[in-house]
């Protein structure tokens, strides 16, 4: 009894520093990140992890210079992504509307944002970071991948449900064509598309 009454107010405190450590900001994270070895792994679990990053396209308004823009997006519901960005965008702001005319875009992520850099700046290799380069695309507003993709979307965004109907939201995402990965000293980590695409979440649930 009195190991009972003991352990309890231990795991209490276990359990809180848990639920301090693992939510950040409404996001369940996985109880650890992937050896930055594992190049793949890890940028699958920046891309899984994440719900907003910088968005850059071509300006043909400024003489074709880059527009970054910040905006949200989702690779898939819970456990189930696929890698790929998908955003929820209109005409009516600039990203969207550069895209239409020029689709070559990158998209940038942080790992900061997910507090599991501590107080390490997010400039430091040692914070990963993570470049996807490629064409923005808009998905075919009828398809199976549109609505996989709005369901990826409203599951991390729920606000984008009730976005106004009169503004034309749609789904773009992604077409990845380069990806830049630094998640350690040493430079850019090699990894290429392929390897990050056909990553399984079982070999991902096992690296975390």
């Amino acid at each position: 009894m009195k190991l009972t009454v003991f352990l309890h107010p231990v795991l209490f405190l276990v359990l809180s520093f848990m639920d301090s450590r693992f939510a950040v900001e409404g996001r369940i994270l996985f109880p650890s990140k992937p050896d930055p070895n594992e190049a793949a792994a890890y940028a699958r679990w920046l891309a899984a992890q994440n719900s907003w990053g910088v968005l850059s396209t071509i300006s043909n308004e400024l003489g074709g210079a880059p527009f970054g823009n910040v905006v949200s997006f989702s690779d898939g519901l819970p456990g189930k992504g696929t890698g790929i960005p998908y955003f929820y965008l209109t005409a009516l702001d600039p990203t969207a509307k550069y895209a239409l005319i020029d689709q070559r875009s990158s998209m940038t992520i942080s790992e900061y944002p997910l507090g599991t850099c501590g107080k390490t700046d997010p400039e430091n290799p040692t914070c990963a970071k993570m470049t996807l380069t490629g064409k923005l695309k808009l998905v075919e507003g009828n398809s199976k991948e549109a609505e996989f993709a709005q369901n990826a979307l409203f599951s991390k965004h729920p606000e984008m449900k009730d976005w106004p109907e009169d503004h034309n939201f749609e789904v773009f995402k992604l077409e990845i064509a380069d990806i830049f990965l630094i998640n350690w000293f040493g430079g850019r980590k090699p990894l290429p598309v392929e390897e990050y695409l056909h990553l399984t979440m079982d070999r991902l649930t096992l690296a975390v």
